[in-house]
C-alpha cells in the first residue's frame, strides 16, 4: 500500500511560481505523468475548485490540496518542497511543504485510511522537521511510507513538560470532526485538538467521520463529557447521541488553526447554563439551531430548505432523463413512450428504430423520477421537524397532495402538518415497554392519519384550486410581467450569493418544475432557466473582472477568479462568495444588476430548462433555446464585470463592512 507515493511524485526545493494554481498544476502534471490520472488539467481543475471552497493551508508552513476526481485512476500522493513558499491561506503565512492528495471518485477505504494517516502525521512537528531536512526524494518516500504503514513510526519528539500534579484533570471534552471530502482536514483537526488537549491537561476523545470510516465514541465517554465540539463542514451523523451537551460548533479548519481556543470555549460552555446545547433526540438533525428562541417562520424556512435539498436529486435526474428522451426520440416521444415500452423490447425494436426506443426508456425513467418530487419535498420537510419518524407520514401526505392535484403547495402543507404531528406524537410520555414501538409504528401511523386525513378531507381540494390558478397565471404570463418576474428572481439569486434569499428563489423554481411542460405549460421551465442563468452571472463576472483588471484584486482573489470560471459555468453561485465577503458594498450591487438583467432577458426570450442544475453543461435540456440562454448569461456577465471594475476604480471602499449577508446558508 506504500505505493501511494514514489520518487517520481516528489519535487524538492523547486521554484514553482507564486500562486496556488501554479503549484497545483505542477503536482497534477506529476500525477498524470506517473500514469495515475488520465487528464492533468481536469485533475487540477477539481483541486482548484476544492481550494476555492476552503483554503487548504494549515499551521506550520504546510498545505494539503486535495480532491476526488474521475480523472484519477489510482489513489496518489504527490509532494513538493518549495524553495519559494506559496500562500495557501494559512493564518501563520505561506507554505513550503505541499502534499497533493488525488483520490478517485470511488476510492476504497483502505487507500483513504493511508491518506488519513499522512494527514494526521503532518500535525506532528518532528515529522515535518524530518521532511524539511531530507536530502533526497527517496528519503521523503521512506518517511511518508513509515507513517502510512501498518505500524507507523514518527521521529521521536522531545519529552513533554511535566504537568503540575496538583492540577486535577476535571474537564472532559468530546469532539466530532468532519470535512466534505473526509480525507485530510477531518483527521488533522482531530489530532490537533487531541494534542492541544493533552498539553492543557484535558480528558479528551474525538470521533472522526471521514471517508476512511468512522468508529463511534463509546456512549459512556459521551455521557461523562462536560461539553462537545463539532468541528465540521457537513452534518454530524447520529447527532442525537450528544443531546443536552453544551456545544461549540465551528468549521473543521478552525479545529486545526485554533484548537486551544475551541477547547477553552468548550470548558467555559460546560459551566454556562445559557450555553448552546445539542438538541434532544426528538429534534431534527437538520434543525439543530431551532429552539424556543426561533419563531415559526425561521423553523419553516429551515424545513423548506431541507425538503428542497433532498428533492433536488429526484428532479435533477428526472429532468435530465426527460431531456435526453426528447433528444433521442423527438418531441413526439410523449405520446408513444408507453406503447414502445409495452409492445417492444431491445430485441424487438419499434419501426422508429433504436434511438426512439432508447428515448422512450429515458423519458419514462425520467417521468417516474419526477413523480417523487412532491412526496420527497413533503417527506423531508417532515423530517426536518421530527427526524426519521416524520419521513413516512411526510411521503404519504405528499403522495396524497399529488393524487388530489394540489402540487408542490400541497406538498409543503402536507409535509408541514406531518412533521408537526410526528413531533407532537413523539413528545408523548409513554410506558417504557411502548417506547420501542413509537418511532417505527405509533408515530408514523398516527402522523400519517392526521396529515393525510386533513389533506383529503379539508385541505387538498382548496389547495388544488389554488395550484390550478397559479399555473394558469404563470402560463398566461408574457411581455412586461414575465420580464419583471425574471428581474426579481435574478436580483434574489445575486443578493446573497447562495444564502437564504438565493435558496428561496431556487426553491421556488425547482418546486414548480414538475408542473412544467414544453407544449402545455412552459412557464415553470422558463422560471428555472431564469434562476439558473442569473445564478451563473456573479462568479462568471468576478472571473472576467479579475482577468480584465487584475490590479484591482488581491492575489488570492485573482486565484479565486480562475476557479470561478468553472464554478460559474456549472451554476455554483458560491464561487463569488470570496469576492462578496471581501468587498460586499461593491461586488453585491454589481452582481445584482447583471443577474437581474439576465433573468429578465431569459423570460423575455422564452428560454426553458428542464434541468434544475448544471448551468451551461445541460444545454441539451433547454430545447433549441440554449443559444439565447448563453446570450443572456454573457450579457449579464459583461454588465456585472464592468460595474464591479468601475466601482472598484471610482468608489471608495467602506471601512469594516458587515459581511454577514454574504455567508452561505448552512
Amino acid at each position: 500500500m506504500s505505493d501511494l507515493i514514489t520518487t517520481q511524485l516528489v519535487t524538492l526545493d523547486a521554484h514553482l511560481g507564486t500562486s496556488t494554481t501554479e503549484v497545483i498544476n505542477h503536482l497534477a502534471n506529476l500525477v498524470a505523468k506517473a500514469s495515475r490520472a488520465t487528464d492533468a488539467s481536469a485533475l487540477a481543475e477539481h483541486a482548484l475548485a476544492r481550494e476555492a471552497k476552503t483554503a487548504t493551508g494549515v499551521p506550520g508552513g504546510i498545505a494539503i490540496p486535495h480532491c476526488r476526481s474521475a480523472a484519477v485512476t489510482t489513489p496518489t500522493l504527490a509532494m513538493a518542497r518549495l524553495a519559494t513558499p506559496v500562500d495557501f491561506g494559512a493564518k501563520d503565512g505561506p507554505a513550503d511543504l505541499i502534499f497533493f492528495i488525488a483520490a478517485p471518485e470511488g476510492a476504497d477505504k483502505e487507500h483513504l485510511k493511508l491518506l488519513s494517516k499522512l494527514a494526521r502525521a503532518l500535525v506532528k512537528k518532528t515529522f515535518t522537521a524530518a521532511l524539511r531536512e531530507a536530502t533526497s526524494a527517496s528519503e521523503i518516500v521512506a518517511l511518508v511510507s513509515a507513517v502510512i504503514s501498518d505500524n507507523p513510526t514518527v521521529p521521536a519528539a522531545a519529552p513533554a513538560p511535566t504537568t503540575d500534579p496538583s492540577r486535577a484533570r476535571v474537564s472532559k471534552i468530546v469532539a466530532v470532526t468532519a470535512c466534505p471530502t473526509g480525507i485530510a482536514h477531518t483527521y488533522m483537526a482531530a489530532d490537533s485538538l487531541a494534542q492541544t488537549a493533552e498539553e492543557l491537561g484535558i480528558d479528551f476523545a474525538v470521533e472522526t467521520q471521514g471517508s476512511s470510516g468512522s468508529t463511534a465514541l463509546d456512549p459512556a465517554i459521551i455521557e461523562a463529557a462536560d461539553a462537545v465540539i463539532f468541528a465540521v463542514d457537513v452534518d454530524v451523523r447520529d447527532r442525537a447521541r450528544f443531546a443536552g451537551k453544551p456545544l461549540i460548533q465551528v468549521p473543521v479548519k478552525r479545529g486545526i488553526d485554533e484548537p486551544e481556543k475551541l477547547l477553552k470555549d468548550a470548558i467555559a460552555a460546560a459551566s454556562d447554563p445559557q450555553a448552546r446545547r445539542v438538541p434532544s433526540a426528538t429534534a431534527s438533525a437538520e434543525s439543530e439551531q431551532t429552539s424556543d428562541k426561533q419563531g415559526f417562520g425561521a423553523q419553516l424556512k429551515r424545513a423548506l430548505l431541507t425538503g428542497v435539498s433532498y428533492m433536488i436529486p429526484f428532479v435533477a435526474g428526472g429532468g435530465l432523463l426527460i431531456a435526453l428522451g426528447f433528444l433521442l426520440g423527438g418531441y413526439a416521444i410523449t405520446d408513444v413512450a408507453d406503447k414502445y415500452l409495452t409492445d417492444n423490447t431491445l430485441f424487438n425494436l419499434p419501426d422508429a428504430g433504436l434511438m426512439a426506443y432508447l428515448g422512450a426508456v429515458a423519458y419514462k425513467i425520467g417521468g417516474l423520477s419526477m413523480g417523487f418530487l412532491v412526496p420527497a419535498l413533503a417527506g423531508y420537510i417532515a423530517y426536518a421537524y421530527a427526524d426519521r419518524p416524520g419521513i413516512a407520514p411526510g411521503f404519504t401526505a405528499g403522495a396524497v397532495a399529488g393524487f388530489m392535484g394540489a402540487g408542490f403547495l400541497g406538498g409543503i402543507v402536507g409535509g408541514l402538518i406531518a412533521g408537526l404531528a410526528a413531533r407532537w406524537v413523539s413528545s408523548w410520555k409513554v410506558p417504557r415497554w411502548l417506547r420501542g414501538l413509537m418511532p417505527v409504528v405509533i408515530v408514523p401511523l398516527l402522523a400519517s392519519i392526521i396529515a393525510s386525513g386533513l389533506m383529503i378531507l379539508f385541505l387538498g381540494g382548496p389547495i388544488a384550486k389554488l395550484t390550478e390558478a397559479l399555473n394558469s397565471w404563470l402560463s398566461g404570463m408574457s411581455g412586461t410581467a414575465a420580464a419583471i418576474l425574471g428581474l426579481i428572481l435574478g436580483l434574489m439569486m445575486a443578493i446573497d450569493l447562495g444564502g437564504p434569499v438565493n435558496k428561496v428563489a431556487y426553491a421556488f423554481a425547482v418546486a414548480g418544475l414538475g408542473a412544467g411542460s414544453l407544449t402545455e405549460n412552459p412557464a415553470p421551465l422558463m422560471i428555472m432557466a431564469a434562476v439558473m442563468a442569473a445564478g451563473m452571472v456573479p462568479p462568471l463576472a468576478m472571473a472576467l473582472a479579475t482577468t480584465v483588471s487584475p490590479k484591482l484584486f488581491t492575489g488570492a482573489e485573482r486565484e479565486n477568479g480562475k476557479a470561478a470560471w468553472l464554478l460559474g459555468a456549472a451554476f455554483i453561485s458560491e464561487g463569488a462568495i470570496p469576492f462578496g465577503a471581501a468587498d460586499p458594498l461593491r461586488v453585491i450591487p454589481a452582481s445584482m444588476v447583471g443577474a437581474g438583467v439576465t433573468g429578465s432577458l431569459i423570460m423575455t426570450f422564452d428560454v426553458v430548462s428542464q434541468a434544475p442544475h448544471g448551468g451551461a453543461f445541460v444545454f441539451f435540456a433547454m430545447n433549441n433555446t440554449w443559444p439565447m440562454f448563453l446570450l443572456a448569461t454573457v450579457i449579464g456577465t459583461l454588465i456585472s464585470a464592468a460595474l464591479v471594475i468601475i466601482l472598484k476604480k471610482f468608489v471608495r471602499k467602506a471601512a469594516a463592512p458587515n459581511v454577514e449577508s454574504v455567508k452561505v446558508a448552512a
